[in-house]
């Protein structure tokens, strides 16, 4: 990924406990029906998947060697979700990150890695910050976890300032201690 970022702009350390990858959503009774909780349910049953997203979310083309079908297009999440609440559609791409998933549906793991991780990466321009902010940068890196990602989303989503926000989590998650 370094060897592809422009001239002048830098990656600091990535996060090894905080992940936005793409996720399906699917009820507890599709879960039944695939025949398990995991993504490679999934797969088994690629025939199957009737699969939702909202325009321009995460849809990877395949789980595995199962090619996922295109998947039908919703205005927002919660027009996704009630979609595959009512069973129009079976599964919906969503984000291991994403905030305020329904407590009926259930996220598929993913503990065979089918679908590649989207590990956060800070990026800055290089001689813009001097040794002691690169190292802070890098810090955060060792704290932030999709939890307090999809924490901090969803707070923005609610519409608190994603400055209020960040200020609360380095309250939180004091850097240099």
């Amino acid at each position: 990924m370094v060897s592809a970022l422009p001239e002048g702009i830098a990656a600091g350390d990535y996060t090894t406990s905080a992940e936005d990858k793409p996720a399906l959503a699917v009820t507890e009774a599709t879960a039944k029906a695939w025949g398990g909780r995991d993504v490679t349910a999934a797969a088994r049953n690629c025939d199957k998947l009737k699969v939702g997203g909202v325009k321009n979310g995460p849809r990877p083309d395949a789980i595995g060697t199962c090619k996922v079908p295109r998947p039908r297009e919703y205005p927002d999440r919660a027009t996704l979700f009630a979609a595959v609440r009512a069973g129009d559609v079976n599964a919906a791409w969503t984000s291991t990150a994403a905030p305020n998933i329904p407590t009926e549906l259930l996220m598929l793991s993913d503990r065979t890695s089918l679908i590649r991780a989207e590990n956060v990466v800070p990026l800055y321009r290089r001689n813009e910050l001097n040794e002691a902010q690169v190292l802070a940068l890098n810090e955060v890196a060792g704290v932030l976890d999709t939890a307090a990602l999809a924490d901090m989303r969803a707070q923005v989503e609610e519409g608190t300032d994603p400055g209020l926000v960040a200020g609360a989590f380095l309250d939180e998650n004091p850097l240099g201690d």
